[in-house]
């Protein structure tokens, strides 16, 4: 498949959990349209800051039925989808599964376009991916730190 866009996406967390950010870049294939987005979390984690910044990417697509690879250096995210894993968990309701919140939010979004996956491995000197873990940390370290509610509820932090 031949895509439209690419999303280059990447997560940090400080202590895991602790303070987290994800980091994300979306081009346009064929021009040099190119966009960043990144936010912070006070308490989080890794995995949680992974999915979201796929979900963000996703989200940001304005036409429906987009062809989207989306380019991460997390196998959970990648696996979970590419080898349906994510789909089974839907059927049985998110029962035992980390994430609940964040996964059903990426399927919406998922649904939407047409997206596929490719997993790179992280710190090895591809550029977006690692613009993507600059923008993450630091998101991560920012001074105005957004709150990921529904972590911080079930873990019991929630001030």
């Amino acid at each position: 498949m031949s895509y439209d866009v690419h999303i280059y996406t990447d997560g940090a967390a400080k202590g895991n959990p602790g303070r987290g950010g994800y980091g994300l870049v979306m081009e346009k294939v064929g021009t040099p349209y190119k966009k960043e987005f990144f936010e912070g979390f006070r308490y989080t984690t890794n995995n949680r800051m992974e999915l979201l910044a796929v979900i963000v990417g996703l989200e940001k697509l304005k036409n429906p039925d987009t062809k989207v690879l989306v380019v991460s250096d997390s196998k959970y995210v990648v696996d979970s989808v590419m080898k349906k894993w994510v789909f089974g968990w839907e059927k049985k309701g998110f029962s035992g599964k980390k994430n609940p919140d964040l996964w059903k939010r990426f399927l919406i979004s998922y649904r939407k376009h047409q997206v596929d996956f490719k997993w790179i491995k992280g710190h090895n000197n591809h550029p977006q991916n690692e613009r993507c873990d600059q923008l993450a940390v630091m998101a991560s370290e920012g001074s105005t730190l957004s709150i990921d509610a529904f972590y911080e509820k079930e873990e019991g932090k929630l001030l």
